[in-house]
This record gives C-alpha cells, sequence and structure tokens, in this order.
C-alpha cells in the first residue's frame, strides 16, 4: 500500500493506463521504446508514471493505428504534420493501401470459394492437386478446373515440363488453336487444303511438346478429352474445334507418313 501511496497526485501508473485504455502493459513499454510515448515521469521506485496529457496522445496513437496506420508513419509522418492539407494527403495514402488490401482479400475470397468447389466435387482429399488448382487460380487460368480431372501420372508430368511462366504460354498457344481451329470450320476451310495442314503440323506439335512423344499420355488427353465429365460448354467448344483438328490431323499424318500411336514418335 506505501508503494502506492507514494504516486504523485495527477500521475497514473503504467498498470492503470493499461486497465483504462484497454492495453496492455507490454504495450505501452513498446512504444516508449519506439518513441511514441514516453511516460512523463519515473517514480523513485522505478515505475512509469502518465497524465492526462499521455493518455490523450495514446488515444490518438491507438485511433490512427486502428485505421491501418503503421507506428513508424504515425511516429515519422502523421503526428509531426501540423497542417490539414498534410494530414489529409497522408490520410489519401492509407486509404489507397486499403483500397489494395480490399482488392487483394477480394481475389483471395474468390480463390478459396472456387477451390472449396473444387473439393467438394473430387472424390477423395489430394492436397497435391489442391496445390496445383491455386497455382492455377493465382495465376488466374480459367481452366484451373480441369485439374481434378487429370490423373497423378499426368499431373506430375505437366509438373515436371513446365513452371508457372511456360505453362501459361503452353495454355495461350493450346486456347489459341482451339480458337483457330473452331473458325477454320466455320469458314469452310478444307482440312486437307493448304491452311489446314499448316494448323495440322502446329497442332501436332504442340501435342508432342505436352507429351514428349510419350504415347501413353497422348492416349490420356484423348480418354479426357472425350469425357463427359468436363462439363458442356467445354464439351460444345471441343467438339466444334475437334470436327476441324480430326480430319486435318488424319491427312497430315497421312502426308507425312505419321503413325500416332507408334512406340517411338519420330
Amino acid at each position: 500500500m506505501e508503494r502506492y501511496r507514494a504516486i504523485p497526485q495527477g500521475y497514473m501508473t503504467a498498470g492503470a493506463v493499461a486497465k483504462k485504455m484497454g492495453v496492455t502493459v507490454r504495450t505501452l513499454q513498446h512504444y516508449d521504446r519506439e518513441g511514441l510515448l514516453s511516460p512523463s515521469a519515473i517514480s523513485e521506485g522505478g515505475r512509469r508514471l502518465y497524465t492526462d496529457k499521455d493518455i490523450i496522445k495514446l488515444h490518438q496513437i491507438l485511433s490512427l493505428k486502428n485505421l491501418g496506420f503503421s507506428l513508424d508513419v504515425i511516429r515519422d509522418r502523421l503526428i509531426p504534420l501540423d497542417t490539414p492539407a498534410g494530414v489529409a494527403q497522408i490520410l489519401s495514402e492509407q486509404a489507397g493501401i486499403v483500397r489494395e488490401k480490399i482488392t487483394h482479400l477480394t481475389e483471395l475470397l474468390s480463390r478459396i470459394e472456387a477451390l472449396k468447389t473444387e473439393v467438394l466435387e473430387m472424390q477423395s482429399v489430394d492436397f497435391k492437386k489442391y496445390a496445383d488448382i491455386i497455382v492455377n487460380l493465382e495465376m488466374k487460368n480459367s481452366f484451373y478446373w480441369v485439374i481434378k480431372h487429370f490423373d497423378s501420372e499426368t499431373l506430375d508430368h505437366i509438373r515436371g515440363h513446365f513452371d508457372k511462366e511456360s505453362g501459361i504460354v503452353f495454355l495461350q498457344r493450346f486456347l489459341r488453336l482451339q480458337d483457330e481451329a473452331v473458325q477454320l470450320q466455320a469458314d469452310g476451310i478444307p482440312a486437307e487444303g493448304e491452311r489446314g495442314q499448316r494448323f495440322a503440323k502446329d497442332y501436332w506439335a504442340l501435342i508432342m511438346e505436352f507429351t514428349g512423344g510419350d504415347i501413353g499420355m497422348l492416349s490420356k488427353l484423348i480418354q479426357m478429352g472425350q469425357s463427359d465429365e468436363l462439363g458442356q460448354e467445354w464439351t460444345r467448344k471441343q467438339a466444334k474445334a475437334n470436327a476441324f483438328i480430326e480430319p486435318a490431323l488424319g491427312a497430315y499424318f497421312l502426308n507425312e507418313g505419321i503413325n500416332p500411336f507408334q512406340e517411338a514418335i519420330t
């Protein structure tokens, strides 16, 4: 009791301030070390002592911190300001930071919901596939959902042959060729003609790049492409593309003497 009676009138201990303001004594000590809020006095026993003026300053610090400002910004940029325009400028900068965070969190929420949908549609827990889906969501690959239809061997093959950058480039080339096939078919371009055969050569080169000449991988791709589990929209577009791709490749194989299902691709 003697120790508490020794506190001068008009001063409060760190414990009393912490309780009053809803913070911890450790927080007050941290603010002191950071040069934000030093006690107005030290008692004979070495206790930090604060005044009402200190509490007002602590209230200011806590309020600004609740707006997302870092302690460094509060100490070095905000508190020294002495004009409304200067304060408004810092607030505008902070508003921009908050908007960026909102955008990021909105995108993150969208990825979480998308992954949740894929998880519920898969037949078993597979964190390797989850990781692949997350990476493709980060890359804004709208075909991330196809991953759940690949088996482990195919996914291992993809991981071994493509990184993020090359994977995106490859997908873009594939989608361009799919769109080109649909357009060539709509324009009535002969699959066995010059343009059709140029397309077939490019398309076959893309397949060989993906499979690395692995016939087993080629068979899996064909089976997957024929699956009715890929959704109506994908199936419809694939059917339109295949209406040109299949005869174009057939003519290309015949002209080049290629047997796509030989044990070794030459």
